[in-house]
């Protein structure tokens, strides 16, 4: 389905309109990146790239969109007939989905006329920001349970029918197991997974006809939701009775937890199911459940194998959105040179790094993240940054903090050119940078990228800060940039 280019912030279309009729639709270069930790964690994981590659091919304005337009009244018709043949034709850099990253750093790079890296903002901040903000609320949750199964149950709580989708794809790639989406399921092809309502339960005369009418329906996916009455004196005690019944037929089953003291349910469950010999039975366990909750039932020694997780999963919980920002970094001046530029604010955390970037990664001899370096994007600084020499390195706010590290493997850039000219781009080798793999492998980087930091970065309190700094060339043009502000102030 084609997405309209009226996804945009009004404000986009006004500007675009004042560079189309001021001729000054020379060519730009975008970043997007994002200001600080969501959940007040060390790590973020980023996702919707694939959803931002595919919307942008069909990133138009239809005839319906064209008369809305027309008849605010505010555009010539010009600019209009201009709107009508709109297309995107610039060119992307990002990283990899999956990829763990921190603020500060560029995660997509977008080169283009004004007009057309001015219209695609707000679409570009609205599905990075929202799938990052769900792939790092479920990373956390997944490393809470001990890597456990997370199943995503949250379609009934999340922001509508686009964002239930959305949720559901980004929680994948963070490490849930499954989803209770069926369309996303259907969609992105990942595993569906489900139980049975208590509205089951009560549909029936008993609660032990409810649970042998479902094994008998479906012997090799049974799970007993066993807290519609009493989970201790009825749910598990009929639960018994029919998962011995599944047994005999050489058949496993789980029971799930909904409700209560999830603590002290499950270790009483989990007894009485040894007590009958089900020893391989599993606990399933939900109700608004968050990576804190988690943690502490793991610490507590609960014998919980699956984990539920719906609303705080697909909703950020207390964290409502992720920071994401989309600044320019470089414009064509008046001679046609492209010059850097930069956002100045008596915020110093708001002011941006200037130039066209790369971002590299820096591990040790052990294969382990010590450093993301943003450096100005040109053979000279990646000739810099070199396998075995100590290079210092400064923080983002271009003060006075540093630090020193000899480079031991050699530094992987993260920037990779996925689009040119509005179509994917393809390497002398290789399938096309601009076509994602698919999303188990996304999920596999994702799981493998964070082992690449230490457990310091990964805890829930207090979390170790992870190095991004800049290179001297870097910080040198920042500081010109900011004293020839003053100067002219």
């Amino acid at each position: 389905m084609a997405l309209s280019a009226l996804f945009t912030d009004f404000y986009s279309l006004t500007m675009a309109q004042g560079y189309w009729k001021l001729n000054r639709n020379r060519n730009a270069i975008f970043e997007m990146f994002f200001r600080r930790q969501p959940f007040g964690g060390g790590y973020a994981v980023f996702a919707g790239l694939q959803t931002l590659l595919e919307d942008l091919a069909s990133f138009s304005f239809s005839g319906e969109d064209i008369a809305y337009l027309k008849n605010l009244g505010m555009f010539e018709e010009g600019f209009i007939e201009y709107l009508q043949k709109f297309r995107f034709t610039g060119s992307l850099w990002a990283i990899d989905e999956g990829t763990v990253i921190f603020p500060h750093e560029p995660l997509i790079r977008i080169e283009g006329g004004l007009i057309e890296c001015q219209l695609i903002e707000g679409m570009l901040l609205n599905i990075i920001n929202f799938q990052s903000l769900i792939a790092t609320k479920t990373c956390r949750v997944r490393l809470a349970s001990g890597k456990g199964s997370v199943m995503e149950f949250g379609l009934r709580r999340a922001q509508g029918p686009d964002g239930a989708l959305c949720a559901s794809r980004a929680a994948y790639i963070g490490g849930a197991a499954s989803t209770s989406n069926a369309l996303a399921g259907k969609t992105f092809g990942i595993p569906v997974a489900g139980t049975m309502a208590h509205s089951w339960v009560m549909a029936f005369p008993d609660e032990e006809t409810a649970f042998d009418t479902y094994a008998q329906m479906y012997p090799e996916k049974t799970v007993f939701l066993i807290d519609t009455y009493d989970t201790l004196k009825s749910g598990i005690v009929n639960a018994i009775k029919s998962g011995l019944k599944l047994k005999e037929r050489g058949k496993n089953f789980g029971v799930r937890l909904d409700s209560g003291d999830i603590q002290y349910l499950s270790v009483e469950v989990r007894k009485k199911l040894d007590e009958a010999g089900l020893t391989e039975a599993k606990i399933t366990v939900s109700n608004e459940l968050n990576e804190s909750i988690i943690e502490a039932l793991v610490k507590s020694g609960a014998p919980v194998d699956n984990w539920g997780v719906g609303t705080e999963m697909v909703t950020g919980g207390g964290e409502g959105a992720f920071t994401g920002v989309y600044k320019m970094a470089a414009c064509k001046d008046e001679e046609g040179r492209m010059t850097p530029v930069m956002k100045f604010s008596d915020n110093p955390e708001k002011t941006t790094n200037p130039g066209v970037k790369q971002v590299w990664r820096i591990k040790d001899g052990k294969g382990m993240a010590v450093a993301d370096v943003l450096a100005l994007d040109d053979p000279g600084e990646a000739d810099n940054i070199e396998t075995g020499g100590r290079i210092r390195f400064w923080h983002p706010s271009a003060d006075y903090r540093h630090f020193s590290c000899i480079i031991e493997e050699p530094p992987q850039p993260l920037l990779k050119k996925r689009l040119e000219n509005g179509k994917p781009v393809s390497p002398p080798a290789g399938p096309p940078c601009g076509l994602q793999p698919s999303l188990a492998e996304i999920r596999a980087r994702t799981a493998a990228e964070l082992e690449c930091f230490d457990s310091t970065y990964k805890r829930l309190l207090n979390p170790h800060v992870y190095k991004v700094s800049v290179t001297d060339k870097l910080r040198n043009l920042k500081l010109e940039l900011i004293n020839r502000h003053l100067k002219d102030n």
